[in-house]
């Protein structure tokens, strides 16, 4: 879902780079408290960046300017809140742009406001609605991950059709055409994503769970202690 290069328009780029500025100070800010409250949380931040960073660059091509490819931001956004992920995803995003040629500066904004907001967002508000119905961690971590890689494809086929609308049916008719198009890929993408964040929770539980304990947003889940696999 990363926009490449050059593809939106100068003003469209700026709105959104805009836009996401404020996500990222937030991010830089709640980063710096939790390292310096909780130094030992860093390797789990650091597993959550490069968790990110691999599965955001398995790319499949998808609709022209764009392409299809899981997220990794649920589970950091999960672990740590939405703020971090926003923060990781600026890093994970700029580093693709300049050493893959995947996505790009101009698009960085958009990319971002995308893939680093509105997806870590679902993913923690999927989380606290889990975690309120008394679901298991692995299991509110597949429903976090698979429906933030999803509100990440809905907010890019949404940006692409703002700034591309149909010349009948406006931006609406066009939303719907670039949401068809990116479907094909990105629900296996999204279910594919979940199952992977769940092995990794899994694997979290089973070596880290000191660390986990240590995190406010997973404080109070019940069945923390023993749960292992998906419910």
């Amino acid at each position: 879902m990363h926009i490449m290069e050059g593809f939106l328009p100068p003003l469209h780029a700026a709105v959104w780079s805009a836009a996401a500025l404020p996500f990222v100070i937030a991010g830089v800010r709640k980063a710096g408290r939790i390292l310096r409250e909780k130094p030992e949380t860093r390797l789990l931040l650091g597993a959550c960046g490069a968790f990110a960073f691999v599965l955001s660059a398995l790319k499949l091509p998808s609709v022209t300017g764009s392409c299809s490819h899981p997220t990794g931001t649920g589970l950091g956004a999960v672990l740590f809140g939405p703020p971090i992920m926003t923060l990781i995803a600026a890093i994970v995003l700029l580093f693709q742009a300049l050493l893959l040629a995947h996505g790009g500066l101009t698009t960085l904004g958009a990319n971002l406001f995308a893939m680093g907001i509105i997806g870590p967002w679902v993913a923690w508000a999927a989380y606290r609605a889990g975690k309120a119905a008394g679901l298991s961690l692995p299991t509110t971590l597949f429903i976090s991950a698979t429906l933030g890689n999803l509100a990440t494809y809905v907010t890019t086929a949404l940006q692409l059709a703002i700034a591309f609308p149909d010349p009948v049916s406006g931006v609406t008719g066009s939303a719907g055409k670039f949401l068809a198009v990116f479907a094909v890929t990105q629900i296996p993408l999204a279910i594919v994503e979940g199952l992977l964040t769940v092995a990794v929770g899994n694997w979290l539980l089973r070596n880290s769970a000191d660390e986990l304990r240590q995190l406010a947003n997973l404080r109070g889940h019940a069945g923390l202690e023993n749960s292992c696999h998906v419910a």
